[in-house]
């Protein structure tokens, strides 16, 4: 169990679970209770419910969910999940001497392609982090923001979003409000599925187009009002930062 664990290694300071959606409750309540700071959760459609609830007793214990359906996340320390496959193959991390580049996702399939695409240009990267695609996540992309913009070795801000959900738009508000100079590139998915169906789940959990809320084009503009830099592309994420600030 995670309490006999920590008996036998006090230093233990995250969990991460591979368990099917059903039995994510139980493993997540585990490691809250246990007031474990980091979980994270690995599997896609969790029921909301349980979501709300794992929620609900980490606001309690202080404990970060990363999650659900979320890759991991990867810094200069250490990774956590299967980004690049749970190791650091692929990453040039980035380091007092070499600042570089924070990158957050709901994809873990474009985090992990953009590390390579950014690691080809030269571009390091200080944190990468899948935070996941369904209805209700732990961390949000507002969440992070001030942990990047506190780090000395993070001097701008990807963030890849996809259609469904707020994440983006509230993003952009928080960026407002800090009034910060980091530079921001944002790449938003969705292009395509826009044209298809409003009220259907393309791809994640959380990716539902309805009316105008949560589409591509409200998050573009807000995330545009806020200062961010939009790219086409993962090859034009590089160009734009390229183009903006020497890394």
């Amino acid at each position: 169990s995670v309490a006999e664990a920590l008996m036998a290694h006090p230093e233990i300071n995250a969990s991460s679970i591979y368990a099917p959606p059903r039995f994510v409750k139980a493993a997540a309540l585990e490691a809250v209770t246990a007031k474990l700071p980091f979980i994270h959760i690995i599997a896609e459609n969790v029921p909301t419910k349980d979501m709300v609830e794992i929620l609900e007793h980490a606001a309690k214990t202080g404990s970060r969910i990363l999650g659900p359906s979320s890759v991991g996340v990867a810094s200069p320390e250490s990774v956590v999940g299967s980004l690049g496959g749970g190791t650091f193959d692929g990453f040039n991390f980035a380091d007092d001497q070499h600042p570089g580049v924070a990158v957050v996702s709901k994809s873990g399939g474009m985090a992990n392609t953009l590390v390579h695409v950014l690691s080809a240009a030269g571009i390091t990267q200080s944190y990468v982090v899948g935070i996941g695609g369904d209805r209700i996540i732990g961390t949000t992309y507002e969440d992070l923001l001030p942990v990047f913009l506190e780090d000395t070795r993070t001097k701008a801000i990807v963030i890849i979003g996809e259609i469904g959900g707020s994440y983006e738009e509230d993003f952009a508000r928080a960026l407002q409000e800090a009034k910060s100079s980091t530079l921001v590139v944002a790449y938003i998915s969705g292009l395509f599925a826009e044209t298809l169906p409003q009220g259907v789940s393309f791809g994640h959990a959380g990716a539902i187009v309805d009316a105008e809320v949560g589409t591509r084009k409200s998050k573009i503009e807000a995330l545009q009002a806020a200062g961010v830099h939009i790219a086409s592309d993962p090859q034009d994420i590089v160009k734009q930062l390229q183009s903006i600030v020497q890394l």
